[in-house]
């Protein structure tokens, strides 16, 4: 290149990078002027907070005047409340700067909760809690990270003994007498905003968009194990077989698994198992209903005594969205926020049936004294019929329908049968 050239070449270039940098330096003092001449540090309502909040006001109120109020507000007592807020302090504290005064821990929970409690939206909530609502936003996150950080181990801890695990059978058999049964599982569909860029990855049968919540729970309406990973598109099938449930079943590697023994009052062993519906494939770690077409007598009170079983896992998932009935909204989080929030609300599920077991029985399906099952508020009248309209049924293998028969054959005889079966099938 030209030598005269190459000079003017290098003094444009100079000129540029110059031009760039008294850019770059007239920008930086229009950001620096314009957060100097902001208009409010703190608006004037939200600065009145620790004089006209909810948390320093109504839930004081409450507190002393209407305890009962209170539990309808927060979904839990007062000393309840407290329990958790002790718990989370630590979690949720954070260093204080010279800046805004960080939120107390105490109002975090508060606002987390009625959140979950009411599924009201965070710009709505701003007002009375008189918080913003991106704070509330971020609040909300924190305050579920550190339910499950603190709680996962301690309430959703399966058994590692197989004594332990008998003792979940025996529970079974002693609420609802069917025998060998560690759990009842099924899956519901938690609504939320489409996702960007997902396509129909997340919208289900149902016709909307959604994240699956598919857990397997004890006798007394506990979730013992839970996986939140799941699509709206994907069926209760698919995720049970893509998870570690089936994959510790199938290998029988389940710490402590109960070697299989007899039936009450019978000689033959059988494997211990659970139950769930006709979406999923028959096994002898799985039993679900005879398929609905020319049912004998016998497969009927089967399907009847399983049915009994089975829909306990539906009345925990009936307890849990009414007590946070955020999981009744379309929920406008991020997918990640809404999976974060629902293990919270199962957490918190479980620890409110370890403390208050009997709290909310009555949404629960009750047995009458002639046997017959009265269906719980949460259904709104809806019967369960799940033994005469079945879906999809699959493959099952020819050990499982051994073992099937054989349950079957002990429902039907003096060894298992119970007063009430032959009269409840003749009312369907």
């Amino acid at each position: 290149m030209d030598p005269r050239r190459r000079l003017i070449v290098a003094a444009i270039q100079q000129h540029n990078n110059q031009l760039f940098q008294v850019q770059q330096l007239m920008h930086r003092r229009r950001r620096r002027r314009r957060r100097n001449h902001r208009a409010v540090w703190v608006r004037p309502w939200i600065d009145r907070r620790l004089d006209l909040g909810m948390y320093n006001k109504l839930m004081i109120e409450l507190r002393n005047e209407d305890p009962h109020a209170f539990h309808n507000f927060m979904r839990m007592s007062p000393a309840m409340f407290d329990e958790v807020v002790n718990r989370l302090t630590p979690r949720l504290t954070k260093e204080q700067t010279n800046f805004r005064p960080n939120l107390e821990p105490g109002l975090k929970v508060a606002v987390t909760l009625r959140h979950l409690a009411s599924g009201t939206k965070y710009r709505d909530m701003q007002y009375a809690w008189r918080v913003p609502h991106n704070t509330i936003s971020k609040v909300v996150r924190d305050v579920c990270e550190a339910i499950v950080d603190e709680y996962l181990d301690e309430q959703m801890t399966c058994p590692t003994t197989e004594e332990e695990w008998r003792q979940i059978a025996d529970d079974w058999l002693q609420r609802w007498n069917f025998p060998h049964t560690i759990g009842a599982i099924d899956g519901k569909h938690v609504a939320c905003k489409a996702p960007p860029n997902t396509g129909s990855e997340y919208y289900n049968y149902k016709g909307f968009f959604s994240i699956m919540l598919f857990g397997m729970v004890s006798s007394d309406y506990k979730f013992l194990w839970a996986d939140v990973s799941g699509n709206g598109a994907a069926s209760d099938a698919q995720i049970y077989n893509h998870s570690e449930l089936k994959q510790g079943l199938e290998s029988d590697n389940i710490t402590g698994w109960p070697r299989p023994d007899p039936l009450p009052n019978d000689t033959q062993d059988v494997p211990y198992f659970i139950v769930g519906d006709d979406a999923f494939s028959l096994r002898t770690y799985l039993m679900k209903p005879y398929s609905a077409k020319n049912l004998t007598r016998e497969e009927r009170i089967y399907n009847y005594r399983l049915s009994r079983a089975r829909r306990v896992v539906e009345n925990a998932f009936g307890i849990m969205v009414n007590r946070f009935q955020v999981l009744l909204t379309t929920m406008q989080h991020h997918a990640e926020t809404v999976r974060l929030i629902v293990k919270a609300c199962i957490l918190l599920h479980n620890l409110m049936r370890t403390r208050y077991p009997v709290l909310q029985n009555r949404l629960l399906d009750r047995q009458l004294q002639n046997g017959q099952m009265e269906p719980g508020e949460w259904r709104r009248g809806q019967n369960l019929f799940d033994t005469v309209e079945v879906q999809a049924p699959n493959r099952a293998s020819k050990e499982g329908k051994m073992q099937r028969n054989l349950i079957k054959h002990w429902c039907n005889s003096p060894a298992g049968s119970v007063a009430w079966q032959d009269k409840m099938i003749d009312l369907v």
